[in-house]
């Protein structure tokens, strides 16, 4: 359109001679000739204002692009979030320890090395293990083990019911569950339950975790049992009954229940009950066993200040374990504590058991720590207490050691 409007305007002042421009209509005409030409200019003007702003804007499209392309490659390089977790604890002790029998303990000892593999199948189906190493090394002759404390299969079916199945910690006392040394107090663990529940412990089988309402569960689990040795100075101990799921017998299966108590901030209650129906798992030269164990605990946070109290017991029945006096055994302990801030924290624990409360003899042992937790981390604490012995161990010194989690 802009070329026929340029011919017309040139025919119109070929055909109009000299005279013609001396005419009023020329004139008029000239006019207008000239702001079509004007106009003309000015659309020429806008259309390659246009041109260049689509040459722009085509430049900014690619450059675009280009950014796009080179943030994808970034994230292809870029390592994805992974299923599979790895964490672990561990904590090294020195025991300074006199004892009036002569049996002094003075010693550092890497009590334990543990780590932790898990895998996400799903959110919900996860699988969960801990593997062991104890005194620093094992081996024929040498003070240490490597264990598989834990190695599960755990699968959520709703909200409120949890099941596991597969090598794992029985839902008992207080620190079986949770003994990373963060979160407790004192280097080495409490012997009421080392010695009669015993801590820590673990089983093979089944279990389920019930959240029948908001802070009240319920826990169930049908595993392998205690095999107690029916002779010598630890016949018939809980603690060395524990098969550590090692070719581990079952003649006769365990089974454990638990009720935890969460509603009310700071308070935890719970109550743990197991029967066994022969602790010897079958062996013929000896009465059977049958055995019920039950525990109970509680723990209270107001501020700074926290209590832990414990209680456990074993009643066993059969003629040998009754002769010595092993068919009843107990223990305690209550465990106050203060916090000053977060790094800074003491506490006491009296602790009180007997492996023989079944006959008639003075048989109880006592124990008094008293100590401080300095934690340089959240995740990694010093320690230092100090500990008193009663009964036929008398005996007295203090305690260091660090710990730490991750």
């Amino acid at each position: 359109m802009i070329k026929k409007t340029l011919i017309a305007s040139a025919l119109l002042t070929a055909l109009c001679g000299p005279q013609a421009f001396a005419s009023d209509e020329t004139q008029e005409l000239r006019k207008i000739i000239e702001q079509q030409q004007k106009v003309l200019k000015d659309l020429e003007r806008r259309l390659a204002e246009t041109e260049k702003r689509q040459q722009q804007t085509a430049e900014r499209v690619e450059q675009t692009a280009e950014r796009v392309e080179q943030t994808a490659e970034v994230v292809d390089a870029t390592p994805q979030k992974t299923a599979t977790t790895i964490g672990g604890y561990g904590e090294l002790h020195y025991n300074n320890i006199d004892n009036k029998l002569g049996e002094d303990k003075k010693e550092f000892d890497f009590h334990r090395f543990v780590l932790f593999f898990g895998h996400e199948f799903t959110e919900d189906t996860r699988f969960f293990s801990e593997l062991e190493v104890e005194h620093s090394i094992s081996g024929d002759g040498q003070n240490g083990e490597v264990e598989l404390e834990q190695a599960y299969i755990e699968h959520d079916f709703n909200e409120a019911l949890t099941a596991k199945a597969g090598l794992f910690l029985m839902p008992v006392g207080i620190i079986n569950e949770t003994h990373e040394p963060p979160a407790f107090y004192g280097v080495e663990r409490n012997p009421v339950e080392k010695d009669i529940l015993p801590a820590t412990w673990w089983e093979a089988g089944l279990a389920m975790n019930i959240q029948a309402a908001p802070g009240l569960a319920f826990d169930a689990a049908v595993t392998s049992g205690l095999n107690v040795p029916t002779t010598g100075k630890n016949a018939y101990k809980p603690r060395s009954g524990r098969q550590k799921v090692s070719e581990a017998k079952a003649d006769d299966l365990a089974y454990t229940g638990r009720v935890k108590y969460t509603a009310v901030p700071g308070l935890e209650l719970a109550a743990t009950v197991q029967y066994q129906s022969d602790l010897t798992q079958g062996e013929a030269t000896v009465d059977t066993a049958s055995a019920l164990m039950w525990s109970a605990h509680a723990i209270y946070h107001i501020e700074n200040f926290s209590i832990r109290a414990l209680y456990a017991e074993w009643d066993i029945d059969g003629f040998e374990a009754e002769a010595l006096g092993r068919d009843k055994q107990n223990g305690w302990y209550i465990e106050p504590s203060y916090r000053f801030n977060e790094q800074f924290g003491i506490f006491a624990r009296y602790n009180e058991w007997d492996n023989n409360a079944g006959d008639n003899q003075d048989t109880k042992e006592t124990q008094t720590n008293v100590g401080i937790n300095y934690w340089l981390h959240e995740n990694v604490v010093f320690k230092a207490d100090y500990e008193k012995r009663g009964g036929k161990s008398d005996s007295d010194g203090f305690n260091l050691g660090v710990g730490y989690q991750f």
